[in-house]
C-alpha cells in the first residue's frame, strides 16, 4: 500500500496560456488534466491509498523560502488588481506574467514598485500567476510535506500527487510552471529525522533544488535532466556546478543528450545510485517527471514505458523510505501509464 496525498484544490492554478520564445501563446501544458489522468490509472490499482494532506501552515515553507518572496505569491494576483497594472484596468492581461526581468547579482535589490516586484522574482514567462495560483502552491507544498510526514512515521514509501510542481522554484523565485519548491520543502522537513538524498529524474534540470541546498552538505541532490546548453532551464544545470562553501561535492547535475535511451539512461542512473549509496542517506526523496518519457511534446529522451518500469526497480532497489514527489510530464495520454510502472516497484 502507497499513500497518495493530492488535493483538488489544484484545480484553482489554471492559466489559460503561457507565453513562449518569441511571445507565443501556448495553452498551458501544466494543467489540471496531468492528475486526472494518473488518478484515473491509480484507481485501477489495489495499493495505492488516496489521502488528503494535513495543513503544516507556513514554517515549513518558510525554512527553504525567502519570507518576502512568499509573501509576493501570496498577494501578487491581489495587489495587480487593485492596481489595475501598470497601464491601468483597462488593460488588465488575463494572466500575469513580469514584463521585466532582474539582472541577478548578489547586490540586486527588491523594488518597491510591483511590475518591478513581478520581474524580480519571476525568472520566466512559464509561471504565469492567476486568483487561485498560491492557494493551489500552498496546496502541492502541503501534499509533499504529509507524503514527508508519513515517511518519518514509518512508511516504506508515499507519492506526492500535486501540481503545480516545484522543482524549478528557487529560494525567492518562481519560473518553469513552479511557485514553491515542494520537493525541497520535503526534504527539508524530512532531514529533521533522517539523513536524506534527493534524486531529481525530470526532463528538465532541478535547478531550483540546486539553488536551495547548493551551499549545504546536510541534503546530497543529484539532477539527472536534458543537457542545459540545449534545453531549458539553460543557465543552469551543467556537470561542473557541484556546490559551494559548505556544500561543495554535495551535489551533482547529469546532463544527457537528446534522444538518450533506456541503456544510457540506466547508465546514468546508475551513477546517481552509485553517489547515493556513498553518502548512506537514511530516506530518498524523488523528484519524478515523466517527461523524460519518449513521447512528450517538452522532453527529448527515448526513454520506453518499460523503461520507466526499471528506473522504478531501479530506485526501489536502494531499500530506502522513499517521498516521490510530482513534477513534469505533459503527454496526459502517456502520463498515467508512466507514473504506474514507476511507483508499482515502491508497494
Amino acid at each position: 500500500m502507497i499513500k497518495v496525498f493530492t488535493s483538488e484544490n489544484h484545480r484553482q492554478h489554471s492559466p489559460p496560456f503561457s507565453v513562449f520564445e518569441g511571445g507565443v501563446r501556448h495553452p498551458y501544458f501544466e494543467n489540471p488534466e496531468r492528475i486526472d489522468r494518473i488518478v484515473a490509472a491509480l484507481n485501477k490499482c489495489s495499493w495505492a491509498k488516496f489521502t488528503k494532506p494535513s495543513d503544516f501552515s507556513l514554517a515549513p515553507i518558510l525554512a527553504v523560502h525567502d519570507a518576502g518572496y512568499v509573501e509576493f505569491l501570496r498577494t501578487a494576483y491581489q495587489t495587480y488588481r487593485k492596481i489595475g497594472g501598470e497601464l491601468g484596468p483597462e488593460h488588465l492581461a488575463e494572466v500575469l506574467t513580469p514584463g521585466t526581468f532582474v539582472m541577478r547579482r548578489t547586490d540586486a535589490r527588491v523594488p518597491t514598485s510591483f511590475p518591478g516586484q513581478l520581474g524580480y522574482y519571476g525568472t520566466d514567462t512559464h509561471a504565469p500567476i492567476v486568483e487561485g495560483t498560491f492557494a493551489a502552491a500552498m496546496d502541492s507544498a502541503q501534499c509533499a510535506l504529509s507524503a514527508a510526514q508519513a515517511i518519518i512515521d514509518g512508511d516504506k514509501a508515499a507519492f506526492s500527487l500535486a501540481r503545480p510542481p516545484g522543482h524549478h522554484a528557487g529560494r525567492d523565485y518562481c519560473g518553469g510552471f513552479c511557485y514553491l519548491n515542494n520537493t525541497a520543502i520535503a526534504a527539508r522537513w524530512l532531514a529533521n529525522h533522517h539523513k536524506v538524498a534527493v534524486l531529481d529524474i525530470d526532463f528538465h534540470a532541478g535547478h531550483g533544488t540546486q539553488d536551495i541546498f547548493y551551499d549545504s552538505p546536510e541534503i546530497l541532490t543529484i539532477s539527472i535532466h536534458g543537457d542545459p546548453s540545449e534545453y531549458y532551464p539553460w543557465y543552469m544545470g551543467y556537470a561542473e556546478e557541484t556546490g559551494s562553501g559548505a556544500g561543495l561535492g554535495f551535489h551533482r547535475n547529469i546532463p544527457l543528450p537528446a534522444g538518450i535511451d533506456d541503456q544510457g539512461y540506466m547508465q546514468a542512473l546508475d551513477e546517481a545510485i552509485t553517489d547515493i549509496t556513498k553518502f548512506a542517506p537514511t530516506a530518498l526523496v524523488l523528484a519524478a517527471g515523466m517527461d523524460i518519457l519518449e513521447s512528450d511534446p517538452l522532453g527529448a529522451f527515448k526513454v520506453s514505458m518499460g523503461g520507466a518500469e526499471q528506473i522504478g526497480k531501479r530506485i526501489a532497489g536502494l531499500n530506502l523510505p522513499t517521498l516521490i514527489c510530482m513534477e513534469g510530464g505533459y503527454n496526459h495520454a502517456a502520463l498515467g501509464e508512466g507514473m504506474l510502472r514507476l511507483l508499482k516497484s515502491f508497494v
